[in-house]
């Protein structure tokens, strides 16, 4: 996804200040934080790389972006979000909609495209989920007695609430998010070009959102959910062990 550089300042600003002034810093929480901040964008932005080139399009590639490398796809704006609120972006992968070549419309494709990085994070969550259980059932002394089953423990449960945020709020339909080019292609033609001709507005109707508890009414509920979702099946999979 991507932001025009005026409302990511305004954005960042308002995150930062309100988290200082209220005293929500939390510095070790912050570090536990980043490095799944780091896997969720990585293989987020990734993700979209892969399914634009197995639809024939090589621009992520030729700008090396078929990469696991975290240089690779970082936003520092995006991180510093996701960081403080579980909420940010990547740098976006170019595509070029005339290069695929499977035998469905360009519109598809991007949807595909779109649809592949929140996806992607969604697995990633279970799978961290997998892990943290593992540890919790089978290595009860790593994970309980001393403080760096602590810490990695820690860590894990971040991954998991990081990457279903990213994961979420890439999903809103909104114009530049993910959400908006899968929902593209299920639109009429008015419609979409409508929504193309209204990117400014949609940008706005983003920070309305952002900068009000509307955002939470939407997407924490969303977040908590789909976070108890993947708790509850991994520990009725891992149940199965007990």
């Amino acid at each position: 996804m991507f932001f025009d550089t005026r409302y990511l300042y305004i954005i960042l600003a308002i995150i930062v200040i309100t988290s200082i002034l209220g005293g929500g810093v939390d510095v070790l929480g912050l570090l536990l934080t980043i490095p799944g901040v780091l896997v969720a964008i990585t293989f987020h932005e990734f993700a979209h790389a892969f399914a634009a080139e197995k639809l024939g399009d090589d621009t992520p590639r030729n700008q090396g972006r078929i990469s696991l490398n975290p240089l690779a796809h970082l936003d520092p704006f995006g991180v510093i979000m996701l960081i403080f609120a579980h909420i940010g972006w990547g740098k976006p992968v170019q595509i070029n909609p005339n290069n695929f070549t499977r035998k469905i419309s360009a519109r598809t494709a991007e949807a595909i495209v779109s649809l592949a990085g929140p996806l992607m994070n969604f697995i990633l969550a279970f799978v961290f989920a997998i892990i943290f259980y593992a540890l919790q059932t089978f290595t009860t002394t790593f994970a309980l007695a001393n403080q760096v089953g602590r810490i990695i423990m820690t860590m894990l449960q971040y991954a998991v609430i990081v990457n279903i945020g990213l994961g979420v709020f890439n999903l809103i339909p909104l114009p530049p998010l993910d959400g908006s080019k899968i929902l593209m292609a299920f639109l009429p033609y008015n419609a979409k070009r409508w929504f193309e001709e209204h990117t400014q507005l949609f940008y706005i109707i983003f920070l309305v959102i952002w900068i009000t508890p509307i955002s939470g009414m939407i997407i924490s509920p969303i977040i908590g959910a789909i976070t108890s979702g993947i708790d509850s099946l991994v520990s009725s999979i891992f149940g199965l062990f007990m």
